[in-house]
């Protein structure tokens, strides 16, 4: 969509709402849907499990998992998939592994809990501090053969085609299937716990962007085909291998931007995804899919300290990972505006510059998208829900409820 058409829709949606206050965060739902559809469409049966880091709206969770093609929630902390249980979510698994005592100890005397939530592990030491938790005041084990906290072992996706390369998150230590064996095993022997599940995260191909006409993009390009080859065949060989002593409930990998290539995997049953639902700054420089921009974040010009430039009120939301220029939040309109480069994005004020700089005037809105796809809902109370091009609720973000899980 034309940047000037839909910034003009939410101008007017938003007026015709009542709302004025700045900043805002609206997300359109038509452009939330069909990025869902294309997103099952990429996939072709294979069943996705919903990322909620990429989210962190419950009602945005709970639309997305009415649609076919999506099915359980993956989460990133304990307390989140608890709280999410509490709320009527039935599949969740936690992505991370975890040292909350507390939280395991509330996940160990709660059956509803226990029989939703799984949670992740790539060493025995976490193993024995799960244990450890689920215990009684009295130092009695909670759990037993009869009633189990469910496990999922993580291995590392990474891609390392020489000793010492290595492309990919710093994650599990668990690189070959009989590494990956022989912790399955030590769940086995636990009498608290049962596996139930496989997760790998191949981040160098899901999450690098790869659009680039330039050497460098070319080399990207090559490197997640390489990957993806690799990969295939490890996964495939340590689902095989724990296989033999484990009825696995699922075997997850992927995501948003390995989609294509971890579908084909017979070995995979599902394919985590949830920031191609929102289509954020980054997902600009991948080549093969192009979401929709869904998520906009409205900011006040406030003042005008030079000719050519105009200054917002915040908009320093800029995306964690390692520093560069694609962190900044992306200007969606109006085209032309760029940051100063002396200020960037600021924690309270951005000044813009370019020649819409000098039409801009104060009270004017100015609309970014950010890098990343679920941490704007950590600065926001709620996202302005948009269908049709009329505001139809506001969805409150985990924040907004009250909710802080990192």
């Amino acid at each position: 969509m034309d940047t000037r058409v839909q910034a003009g829709r939410l101008d007017r949606a938003l007026e015709r709402a009542g709302i004025s206050q700045r900043p805002v965060a609206v997300l359109d739902l038509d452009a939330f849907d069909a990025n869902a559809a294309d997103l099952a469409r990429r996939a072709q049966g294979t069943p996705i499990r919903v990322a909620s880091k990429s989210l962190r709206v419950r009602r945005l969770i709970d639309h997305v998992l009415t649609r076919p093609g999506f099915r359980g929630v993956l989460a990133y902390t304990l307390p989140e998939a608890l709280w999410l249980v509490e709320h009527g979510a039935t599949d969740v698994v936690v992505a991370y592994p975890t040292a909350d005592r507390s939280a395991l100890s509330r996940l160990a005397t709660d059956e509803q809990a226990r029989e939703a939530i799984t949670v992740m592990v790539d060493e025995t030491a976490q193993l024995d501090l799960i244990l450890d938790a689920a215990r009684a005041p009295s130092g009695a084990p909670v759990l037993s053969p009869r009633r189990r906290i469910r496990v999922a072992i993580e291995l590392d996706a990474a891609y390392s085609p020489l000793p010492g390369v290595r492309m990919g998150a710093l994650r599990s230590p668990l690189r070959r299937p009989h590494q990956v064996l022989d912790l399955a095993r030590e769940v086995q022997d636990r009498p608290g716990l049962s596996l139930v599940g496989l997760m790998a995260y191949e981040g160098q191909i899901a999450g690098v962007t790869d659009a680039a006409r330039t050497p460098y993009g070319a080399a990207v390009r090559v490197m997640k085909a390489l990957s993806a080859r690799e990969i295939a065949e490890r996964r495939a060989a340590t689902v095989a291998a724990v296989r033999q002593i484990a009825d696995l409930a699922f075997v997850n990998g992927g995501g948003t931007g390995s989609i294509e290539t971890t579908r084909t995997e017979d070995a995979v049953t599902e394919i985590a995804a949830g920031s191609g639902l929102i289509g954020p700054g980054l997902f600009d420089g991948y080549h093969g899919f192009c979401p929709r921009p869904a998520l906009l974040l409205g900011l006040s010009v406030v003042r005008r300290p030079a000719r050519g430039v105009a200054t917002l009120l915040g908009g320093g939301w800029v995306a964690s990972g390692v520093p560069g220029a694609d962190r900044l939040p992306t200007i969606h309109h109006p085209p032309g505006l760029r940051f100063a480069p002396q200020e960037a994005a600021g924690e309270v004020q951005t000044p813009v510059i370019g020649e819409p700089a000098e039409r801009l005037r104060v009270g004017d809105t100015v609309w970014l998208r950010h890098a990343k796809a679920g941490e704007p809902a950590e600065h926001a109370l709620d996202y302005q829900l948009l269908s049709g091009g009329e505001v139809v609720a506001a969805a409150p973000t985990y924040r907004g409820e009250g909710r802080l899980f990192l």
